[in-house]
Parts: structure tokens; sequence; C-alpha cells
């Protein structure tokens, strides 16, 4: 399927039954199961009506081009926004944004797939923020470097690699169904499926970027957190260490007891919910 990121935005501006399918889906409460179903009815009509076409849309107070087939993020931010991680970006919002001190933000975005978060944040940050959108899948990477180009922010910048726990060439384990998937290690149904990519260790990153502390990081790397996590808490300065970590939830994958290795470092958990655990580092 073409990424059709050489078309200026509006291009796919949704119309006729498809914007009134987004009128209803984007109002839908959360939290309630018949809405979530009836969301879910209502996108499989919108999917077959747009025939293989993404769709032009703003989301978090930003530009985004969506393209709602083989990627659960991108299908989620576009159909029920108020659905994708409420309260992880209430968290980010609260704690690192609203309450920052007079201190520009400084976000990592570790599997930023087309940029929700990274995009949520800098609408919110202002311009003196910085803001990396880590990404490692070249399709992906090209729809988040054209959503990220779409908004007036400066504050966001693409990095085209994935984050492991050394540098060099990796490879990442690619689910067809949903691109959101792909991870370093061989997870769910995407055996079979890879590419190679270029790797690189957390700590490196961050001392290449030349960043001196960071307000929030998040990690969605499916089932490889720990691998990141790991030598970069054991290696870098506490002056390094993140105010508040949200981070995908792969307990089950992980060969790190990665709840006891945060809590060793000041951290606590703060929040749980179906994806992710979020946790804040103690002053």
């Amino acid at each position: 399927m073409m990424t059709q990121t050489t078309h200026p935005f509006g291009t796919y501006a949704p119309a006729g039954l498809v914007r009134w399918i987004l009128s209803r889906t984007e109002r839908l409460p959360d939290e309630n199961w018949s809405a979530r179903r009836l969301s879910l009815f209502l996108r499989r009509c919108a999917i077959h009506l747009l025939r293989g076409r993404p769709l032009d849309v703003e989301r978090y107070g930003a530009r985004m081009r969506l393209h709602p087939y083989n990627n659960n993020c991108e299908k989620k931010v576009l159909f029920t926004p108020q659905f994708f991680d409420p309260l992880e970006r209430k968290i980010l919002a609260d704690t690192i944004l609203a309450n920052r001190a007079g201190r520009e933000c400084v976000f990592l975005d570790i599997g930023a797939n087309v940029g929700a978060y990274a995009l949520f944040v800098a609408a919110a940050a202002g311009p003196g923020a910085r803001i990396l959108a880590v990404e490692p899948q070249p399709d992906i990477f090209d729809k988040l470097t054209y959503n990220i180009a779409q908004n007036p922010f400066g504050s966001v910048k693409a990095v085209a690699c994935a984050v492991a726990d050394k540098a060099g060439e990796m490879t990442l384990f690619v689910d067809p169904r949903n691109r959101g998937e792909s991870s370093l290690k061989v997870v769910g149904t995407n055996e079979g499926a890879s590419i190679r990519v270029p790797a690189v260790a957390l700590l490196d990153l961050v001392r290449g970027e030349g960043l001196t502390r960071i307000d929030a990081v998040k990690l969605d790397v499916e089932g490889a957190e720990d691998l990141v996590l790991e030598p970069f808490l054991r290696q870098a300065p506490s002056s390094l260490h993140p105010r508040l970590l949200v981070v995908e939830d792969g307990t089950d994958l992980w060969q790190t007891d990665l709840d006891a290795l945060l809590t060793r470092h000041g951290y606590r958990r703060i929040a749980k919910t179906r994806l992710n655990l979020v946790f804040e580092r103690e002053r």
C-alpha cells in the first residue's frame, strides 16, 4: 500500500459518510463496552469505504495523516482518539507539561510509530521543547516524518533507528497485520517476517543528542523494554534518569524484573493501564 506522503495535507480530508462516522466515533464515551463495540463496527464500515486511502485529520492539537489498515495505533487515533492511552496522556500533561516549573520539556518517544505521543507533547509543551521521536521501520518512519512536517512546532526530531542494549545492525521482527507490534524479540505472530535495522543504545542516543536531562520517556518496543532500560539505568548518571517513564507492559516477555529494577533506581509505579505501566522517579 502506498504511504501517500507526497500529496499535500488536506488531500484526504474526511468527506461524506466517512466524515459522519468519524464525527460519531470520536464522541463515543470512554470505558463503555457498548460504545467500544459500536466504534469497531463503524470503523470497519469506514475502512471499507476508504478502499486503502488515508485520512487527514487533527488529533491532540496536531495535524496527522493516518492510514487505518495494518496499524492499530493509527486506527485508534483516527476513529477513537479519546480511547488512545487517555490516562497516560493526562499524566504526561499534568506532571511534565503543566508543572515543569519553567523548564522546557525534554521528551523521548521510543517506538514512536506515526508520532501520536510525540506530537501530543509538542502541541502542549510549546516551541522550546526538545522531543525525539525514534522509529526503526522505514515505511512507518516516512509517515512519522510526514506528520511532523505538517505542524509548526519545530521541536520534534525524528530518528530512524531501533533502541536496544547496544549499537549495531539488528533484526526487527515485523507483524504485517499490526506494524505497531514490531520488536527486536520474536513476539506474537511475527515469526518469519523481519528486516535489518540500525540500532543504538539509549545512553548513546541521549549523549549523541547532547541532552543533559530528560523529563519523560515513552518506551514501546514490544517486549524489549528491559533490554533498553537495564543498561541505561546502570550506566547513565542519575541526572539523566527520566522523571517519568511510560512503559508498555511486557511483563510476560521481560527477562528482567523491571518493576524491581526501577524501584532500586528510585522509581515508584503510579499507574497501570490495559497496555502500559507508568513510573515516576522520587525527587
